[in-house]
C-alpha cells in the first residue's frame, strides 16, 4: 500500500504504546520517527544532572538561560531515531523512572515546549513523518493530515510499562509504576500549556486488548479509508 507524503500525530496517555505504535507505523510505510516525548525527556535529564531539580522543584531560571543551546537532536540508525545530547547517546538513560517522575513539571514549563516544539519542526521539514506525544495533533501540527489519539486500561498500560523496565534491568515496584503513570495523567491533562487532550479531528485508538497485528490492521484499514487508497 502506497502512503502520500503526510504528517502522522499520535497523541495519547502515558504508556499506551504510542512510540511502539509510530515506530511500527514508520518501517511499515517508509515514515521518518520522531518521539516528541524523548526531547522532553532528555530535557529532564539534563536538568537533574545539571543540579537544576531540588527537593522535587524545577530551577527554571537556570533551565532557561541555558536551554537555547542545548544540543538535543535525533540521530538515525537504520529504522531506528535515537536521542542524542551532543556525543552521547543518551535514549537508555531518559527512560528511567527517576526522569519519569520529572518529566511532566519540566514539560510543562512554556519555554521547554517552544524549545522543543521549534526542534520537531526542524526535523519534520517535507514530511512523510509519524510523531508521538502529548500535544502533537493539538499544537505542535495542528494541519497534520491524519491524528490518532490512544488510550487503555491503567492497569494495562502501568504492566507494560513495568515489564519494560524489568526487561532494561531495572527493579521496579509496580505499585510506584502505576502511581506515577496516574499522576503523569493528571499532570499532562491538567497543565496550563498544551494540555493533553484529544484532537476533535482525531480517531480513537483503544489498544487495551489487541496485538501489534490488531494495530497494525487498524492503522492498514484507517488509511485506506481516510485516503480512499483500495490497495
Amino acid at each position: 500500500m502506497t502512503v502520500p507524503d503526510i504528517t502522522i500525530a499520535i497523541d495519547g496517555y502515558s504508556s499506551t504504546g504510542k512510540s511502539t505504535f509510530a515506530k511500527l507505523i514508520a518501517s511499515t510505510f517508509g515514515f521518518l520517527y520522531l518521539d516528541s516525548g524523548a526531547m522532553y525527556r532528555g530535557v529532564t535529564l539534563f536538568a537533574m544532572e545539571n543540579g537544576m531539580i531540588r527537593d522535587g522543584a524545577v530551577d527554571e531560571p537556570a533551565l532557561e538561560a541555558v536551554i537555547g543551546g542545548l544540543d538535543l537532536h535525533f540521530r538515525r540508525d537504520g529504522g531506528a531515531t535515537t536521542l542524542w545530547l551532543g556525543d552521547r547517546c543518551i535514549e537508555g538513560e531518559i527512560r528511567t523512572l527517576a526522569v519519569s517522575g520529572y518529566v511532566s513539571p519540566v514539560s510543562a514549563i512554556p519555554f521547554v515546549r517552544s524549545f522543543v516544539d521549534g526542534k520537531l519542526h526542524s526535523f519534520s521539514e517535507g514530511g512523510r513523518v509519524v510523531m508521538d506525544g502529548r500535544d502533537i495533533g493539538t499544537t505542535v501540527f495542528p494541519d497534520a493530515e491524519l491524528k490518532i489519539f490512544m488510550v487503555a486500561d491503567d492497569n494495562v498500560r502501568a504492566q507494560r510499562r513495568f515489564d519494560e523496565m524489568v526487561a532494561k534491568g531495572q527493579s521496579p515496584v509496580f505499585e510506584d509504576v502505576l502511581a506515577n503513570l496516574r499522576e503523569r495523567d493528571h499532570i499532562d491533562s491538567h497543565r496550563k500549556t498544551s494540555p493533553l487532550r484529544q484532537a476533535e479531528d482525531a480517531f480513537v485508538l483503544d489498544n487495551s486488548a489487541m496485538t501489534l497485528e490488531d494495530e497494525l490492521i487498524w492503522i492498514r484499514g484507517l488509511i485506506q479509508g481516510r485516503f480512499g487508497i483500495l490497495s
